[in-house]
């Protein structure tokens, strides 16, 4: 194995290791909160599907991918192969759509009520499960047709377009329908990224327009500190902007390892890399900017440290 290998064996398993603390500490936070009696917010039952799905990302791609890197190619038989990148695929279809979800029911509690949402501000945490099992169901039945484009290194069929996944075989049959399958994938993910942009444009708006009907009780208050709104403001900036970033690269990279047959490895390990950045980094966005996290962490402290000795 070449300096270069390793080195990117490495970047994998560090990127797979990082995921894998992050989403199961998300799990382990929402279980606490459950055993301690805390008051769980609709939204955490969309988070806690975001959760299993970036954890399904992770075992299916990151894992798999890390042992590639290393050297360990033929781990795979042609039923693994298909499992692997069905779960993947469901996972990081679902993951998306439920990334839409939060945004959208995000946009409905927050809207005034009497704006033209009050009606589903009602509804909306009633349908949340609902909402997430539809995803999951629709996900599920879109990626079907994904096993029937894989098999093992093993096995040496002719095939006249072979795509390398290190670990598997992409194989295509029909150049038609492949020409169809890439952009109805893309379109998908485009509906649901552009729902999710204007769900966070239409928030930012909202607390905008908070901001500056409440401007006049802050008017005497010379505190450099930037308002609760305007805090809001930007984590919902952040999160559109690097779920747009990481998308965008994301669809280009598909696109060149479908159009080309054989692809340099540069090419594959970057894709994959884009592929898995989502489910690692979300957890600790979400985190950050849950406020209960750091009530839960001084909680802890003061409970390791009671007399508040330094």
């Amino acid at each position: 194995m070449t300096t270069r290998d390793l080195t990117m064996a490495m970047i994998f398993f560090l990127q797979t290791t990082v995921g894998l603390l992050g989403n199961f500490s998300v799990f382990y936070y929402y279980l606490f909160l459950y055993l301690t009696g805390y008051k769980l917010r609709c939204t955490d039952l969309i988070l806690k599907y975001l959760t299993v799905a970036n954890l399904l990302v992770i075992f299916s791609k990151g894992i798999p991918q890390t042992m590639a890197s290393f050297g360990l190619t033929h781990f795979l038989d042609d039923f693994g192969c298909k499992l692997v990148f069905f779960v993947h695929r469901v996972g990081r279809d679902v993951a998306i759509g439920t990334t839409c979800l939060l945004t959208v029911f995000q946009v409905i509690m927050i809207s005034p009520g009497d704006s033209r949402w009050a009606q589903l501000k009602i509804k909306a945490p009633k349908y949340v499960g609902t909402f997430n099992i539809f995803c999951w169901v629709l996900n599920i039945v879109r990626s079907i047709v994904v096993p029937f484009h894989l098999t093992d290194k093993r096995n040496n069929i002719n095939i006249t377009k072979k795509i390398d996944q290190d670990y598997c075989y992409a194989i295509s049959y029909d150049k038609i329908a492949e020409s169809f399958y890439v952009p109805l994938l893309l379109s998908h993910d485009g509906f649901c990224l552009g729902l999710m942009l204007w769900a966070s444009g239409s928030m930012v708006f909202i607390l905008h327009s908070h901001k500056q009907r409440v401007q006049y009780i802050r008017r005497n208050n010379l505190s450099p500190r930037s308002s609760p709104e305007s805090r809001a403001t930007r984590s919902i900036l952040v999160l559109a902007f690097f779920f747009l970033s990481l998308w965008v690269l994301s669809s280009i990279f598909h696109m060149c390892l479908s159009v080309f047959n054989n692809s340099s490895l540069w090419l594959r390990n970057t894709s994959t890399l884009l592929t898995t950045c989502f489910p690692t980094l979300s957890p600790y966005i979400l985190m950050r900017h849950d406020p209960r996290v750091s009530t839960l962490y001084s909680a802890w402290i003061r409970k390791q440290n009671p007399l508040n000795l330094p």
